[in-house]
């Protein structure tokens, strides 16, 4: 019969070998697929999509992002392309106040209803003189097809490799899986006045942007 020699004192390490353990903050999360009506209303997946959410030593870290643009600065400038395929710069908007709001992606819920909303209370922003621009990561043939079917009368631009979003330094949420909704205020002179950050109540962004410019 066959023997298998073990060295000396080898048995005991063996036996009390322990698997590597695992951070609960490195597993993968299972999301729920757009069809399902998610909470996140900005978030767009597929049906076997997941979150990978880093663990709080590593890219945790990096997600907590530090606004670029602070009240009472001028925000970098930019040129994209609008939903007609025209070239918009920052700097068209110079003598007037502008609403500039950063979103997810073009029809997702949330989105929808904050687009909606802004066009529902276009007649005030005019009235105040202000002009409103929507930025996301959708392409210009997605903003033109979003704008067509909820008639939406401002502006919406592309930011393809979310560029302008790093730039301006606008903060993800859901741990980096969701891109970051927040509004800026720009007064006369291209000066911030206001950042507005609320991912989960979409339409509170008009309210606090119509209450700030009827003070300016």
């Amino acid at each position: 019969m066959a023997s298998i020699s073990l060295p000396k004192n080898s048995l005991p390490s063996l036996l009390y070998t322990q698997a590597p353990k695992t951070s609960p903050f490195s597993q993968n999360v299972p999301v729920l697929s757009r069809s399902s009506h998610s909470q996140f209303h900005g978030l767009r997946l597929s049906h076997s999509a997941s979150v990978s959410i880093p663990s709080p030593s590593s890219s945790l870290v990096n997600i907590m992002i530090s606004a670029k643009v602070n009240k009472g600065q001028a925000p970098p400038s930019f040129t994209l392309k609008d939903q007609d395929g025209r070239t918009v710069s920052l700097s068209k908007f110079q003598g007037k106040p502008v609403v500039v709001y950063f979103y997810p992606a073009d029809e997702t819920p949330g989105c929808t209803k904050q687009a909606c909303a802004f066009r529902d209370s276009y007649e005030k922003f005019k009235k105040a003189g202000a002009e409103v621009v929507g930025i996301s990561g959708d392409d210009p043939s997605s903003h033109k097809a979003f704008a067509k079917k909820y008639k939406l009368p401002f502006t919406l631009l592309s930011d393809e490799g979310n560029k302008v979003r790093k730039d301006w330094g606008v903060p993800s949420d859901l741990f980096g899986a969701l891109p970051g909704r927040q509004t800026y205020v720009l007064d006369k002179k291209g000066v911030v006045q206001l950042i507005y950050n609320n991912q989960f109540q979409p339409e509170k962004h008009i309210d606090e942007t119509l209450k700030l410019l009827q003070s300016l």
